[in-house]
């Protein structure tokens, strides 16, 4: 229904909602992402009145759902304080309460829209279509008043087409087989990217490849000069490089040396006369405990050890250019190393707030403070004030190394324990922090995970036919059904991990069921607003990172307190 192509506007207006849904009872919030979450950007939960009004004032919401009867405040006594703040935002009202004093109330509040409880899944996507109708019809006039600015916009938007192709085409030449995945050979290892050109033409590239279950390569490539030539030649050799390592893999024969050798008698060929790369070659085989690297003119390799002193692996080789002979390959011990950051030079040589002083003064400092890559992506910008150059790192961290658990759980795959796993997930939260917001975006993350872990892990329900259950109304029954003799456990593991002065929680879900392509989360996290089913998104958002094993049936979160 709201898809029709007839509502195309009303659709496109769904979209961009942040719905602020309050209710008491889990369940119906499970019931609400899975009828809703599609359709919308984005969906906060409230458990009551109270908790709903702090939410309303803490967020940017643009359309309220809310039951009436809740435990410390009932939905309208909510709605009576919201619009003594604003007397404009929408508001569904949801009960079963037909008192005819209520609906008075409800329509002296400008209630927008009733739906009865229990919900139903028609019924409340058409009003929400309706609520979405009278805010676009409001819309109208100011877009008229602001038709010539649109005209100009428009004018703008095949210009901007054509930039996003062109990025996109730079995406799909980058590979990254480690897209939201952990290393779970020899221990865990935790794998994040940071890529952020400073134009659409970007004249660094990058590759993480999985050469097998204990070895990885990456690939870093930094173009000399701007433009569209030195993001043609980074493009270009990543291609081939890429082309190569499949080649290879696909028979079973890799070999760092051969990979190296024929990248560069490719490239060299295509090099003007004055042109050279930096690039980064680097083999990290954790069976053998070793890395094998060579550097041709790239920023220092920083690595950690568990002693917290910093290794530099300095470049090996010159940068290559048209006339580069031959090159050198290194290794070096990691069996005593936690943590790996390679990059390219527009990180290092940015100037910072600080007397213009580039950034590599403080990047060996804040690679030690940081333990996740969203660390030392704060650390670095809030030491710039403008980037100044393409950015891409690759940031690695050994968490097993960190282990310490403060809680191992396992429970059975059914909707009751559903509601004791969020408990029990809530309740030891209150003991890990006071702040609120943190402790709300942990709940949201593991009500989100485990929830999959649930449904299309132990009882295999896929997207697809979830979305048919709940067109005809039968999923729940489905879901009962399925649960009998349904003997698979959903494991919970918390590890509590301090890193300077800061703390982090990681939790780890495994289920028992047969796991998914792991892949399809690079499409996922690019094409979000096509992407339906939105767990994953929805956790990524909320968490410091979101990491898959291989196999799909285990994934851990990240929360830092």
């Amino acid at each position: 229904m709201i898809k029709d192509h007839d509502n195309e506007v009303i659709y496109s207006h769904i979209k961009t909602l942040r719905i602020l849904h309050v209710e008491d009872s889990k369940v119906t919030q499970i019931l609400f992402e899975s009828i809703v979450g599609d359709f919308v950007e984005e969906i906060i939960f409230a458990n009551d009145g109270q908790d709903g009004y702090e939410k309303f004032l803490d967020n940017k919401i643009d359309l309220i759902v809310t039951d009436y009867d809740m435990p410390h405040q009932n939905g309208l006594d909510m709605v009576d304080q919201i619009r003594q703040k604003d007397v404009d935002v929408p508001i569904i009202l949801v009960s079963a309460i037909e008192d005819l004093n209520v609906v008075v109330r409800a329509l002296n509040l400008d209630i927008s829209a009733f739906v009865k409880k229990p919900l139903n899944k028609k019924e409340l996507l058409q009003a929400i279509e309706k609520t979405a109708k009278v805010s676009v019809a409001n819309k109208f006039l100011e877009e008229q008043r602001n038709k010539q600015l649109n005209e100009l916009r428009a004018k703008d938007e095949y210009n901007n087409y054509q930039e996003d192709l062109g990025f996109s085409k730079e995406l799909n030449i980058l590979r990254n087989d480690f897209y939201y995945q952990m290393m779970d050979h020899n221990g865990i290892s935790l794998i994040d990217f940071l890529y952020n050109p400073l134009d659409i033409l970007s004249g660094d590239a990058y590759s993480a490849r999985r050469i097998n279950e204990h070895s990885t390569l990456y690939l870093m490539v930094d173009g000399m000069g701007k433009g569209i030539s030195a993001s043609l030649t980074a493009m270009i050799f990543t291609s081939f490089a890429n082309h190569i390592i499949d080649k290879m893999l696909s028979h079973e024969s890799f070999d760092f040396g051969i990979l190296i050798n024929e990248t560069m008698q490719y490239i060299k060929p295509v090099l003007l006369e004055e042109e050279s790369l930096s690039l980064d070659y680097v083999y990290i085989d954790e069976e053998e405990q070793t890395l094998y690297y060579s550097k041709f003119s790239m920023p220092t390799l920083l690595m950690q050890d568990k002693q917290n002193n910093i290794i530099k692996l300095k470049s090996n080789n010159p940068p290559l250019s048209k006339y580069s002979p031959t090159f050198n390959i290194d290794s070096y011990d990691i069996s005593d190393i936690t943590k790996f950051l390679i990059y390219s030079d527009g990180i290092v040589e940015n100037e910072t707030i600080y007397d213009n002083v580039p950034y590599a003064e403080y990047i060996e400092e804040d690679f030690i403070n940081a333990f996740t890559r969203e660390d030392l992506k704060n650390s670095f910008m809030s030491k710039i004030d403008t980037q100044e150059d393409d950015i891409t790192l690759i940031f690695i961290n050994k968490v097993t190394h960190y282990s310490n658990i403060i809680a191992h759980k396992k429970f059975n795959s059914s909707l009751e324990h559903i509601d004791l796993a969020n408990e029990w997930y809530e309740n030891l939260w209150h003991e890990l922090t006071t702040n609120k917001k943190t402790s709300y975006q942990a709940n949201m993350v593991f009500t989100e995970l485990f929830m999959n872990a649930y449904e299309h892990g132990n009882l295999g329900i896929t997207s697809r036919l979830k979305n048919s259950l709940m067109e005809n109304d039968t999923y729940f029954e489905t879901l009962a059904k399925k649960e009998i003799g349904c003997e698979k456990l959903i494991d919970i593991r918390i590890d509590k991990i301090h890193n300077g002065s800061a703390c982090y929680i990681i939790t780890k879900i495994t289920d028992e069921g047969d796991g998914f392509d792991t892949q399809i989360l690079s499409d996922i996290f690019r094409n979000s607003q096509r992407f339906h089913g939105r767990g994953v998104f929805v956790s990524r958002k909320n968490s410091f990172g979101i990491y898959y094993n291989r196999k799909g049936n285990s994934v851990l979160f990240i929360n830092k307190i």
